[in-house]
């Protein structure tokens, strides 16, 4: 099976619009039901073996957890009493998702009460009338799916150098991004926000802290490509123009962060590889630029991704 598939994002993009939503319904539910942590790092689906999942989120005295199966193109609500509700994952509207979906937690025993509109979209439908995103392609969802799976794995071989404060690899329904984010310790001016349809206090709270983040994202707007990503907040003086590896890789004004085109390192010789040195590189240019206290942070490892 191919590690680092093809997505070119006009073939699927119908599909990830209609999965965006499908995942902001989703993780609007561990939104509701866990409990606050700093940066929203609770609201955050994480990436298993065959998709994507909440993890366990607390319900009274029990315990729920959703998970996209990406393998069997399933949606599957489990709690801990033994109670269990399976929806298909197939071409269907936003709203006809809505409604199973509240209808499937209602069967099991859970009620989550959530926001029912899209964040951090330009044309916010609310959930239950959006019938324009019905599109589910099931490959190109699996091609999607087994890259956040290969790049969560240099993710990981990446946060194993950090012994600072850093989040988990981890996807943001928001945005639709996987990211991980390194933190100085430091303390960071107030985030202005901005982000449509999206309270600013939201991006205040995600960027109260000095950071240096990056992952992977399908593409849109600005960005007509799939790419790797990096940015640091706040942005230290010289970071636009900062030499970064590897060849491919570039500044991009717009979104004010580094990207490095997917097919860059679907087609290199050794991706992964490739990958570890780009999110390397621009986290260095990032906290030797803000003066972070590295040789604190840091950390050696045994081994590197291959």
């Amino acid at each position: 099976m191919d590690a680092w598939p093809p997505l070119p994002l006009a073939d699927w993009q119908p599909t990830y619009e209609t999965l965006h939503m499908w995942t902001q319904i989703v993780g609007k539910t561990r939104l509701a039901l866990a409990p606050m942590q700093n940066h929203w790092w609770q609201v955050t689906l994480y990436p298993t073996a065959r998709g994507l999942t909440t993890g366990a989120m607390p319900c009274g005295g029990r315990t729920v957890d959703v998970t996209f199966d990406f393998i069997a193109h399933t949606l599957d609500v489990r709690t801990s009493d033994d109670r269990s509700r399976t929806l298909p994952l197939a071409p269907r509207s936003v709203a006809d998702f809505y409604a199973e979906y509240t209808s499937a937690l209602r069967a099991v025993g859970v009620e989550a009460t959530i926001r029912p509109k899209p964040v951090e979209v330009v044309t916010a439908i609310p959930f239950a009338d959006d019938r324009s995103h019905a599109a589910y392609d099931a490959d190109a969802a699996q091609r999607h799916f087994r890259i956040l799976l290969s790049t969560t794995r240099v993710l990981e071989e990446y946060r194993s150098a950090f012994a600072g404060k850093a989040s988990p690899v981890h996807f943001f329904f928001g945005s639709f991004d996987l990211a991980t984010t390194r933190y100085s310790g430091r303390r960071a001016p107030r985030h202005p926000g901005g982000a449509p349809n999206c309270p600013d206090y939201v991006m205040v709270e995600a960027y109260s802290r000095e950071c240096a983040s990056c992952g992977f994202w399908p593409g849109g707007g600005a960005m007509n490509e799939a790419c790797f990503y990096a940015y640091a907040y706040p942005e230290p003086e010289g970071y636009a123009r900062h030499s970064i590896a590897p060849a491919g890789a570039y500044y991009h004004p717009e979104l004010h962060e580094f990207v490095l085109p997917y097919e860059v390192v679907r087609n290199a010789s050794h991706p992964d590889r490739t990958l570890l040195g780009f999110v390397q590189s621009a986290y260095g240019a990032a906290a030797d630029l803000a003066q972070w206290d590295r040789a604190t942070l840091e950390r050696p490892v045994a081994n590197a991704a291959r």
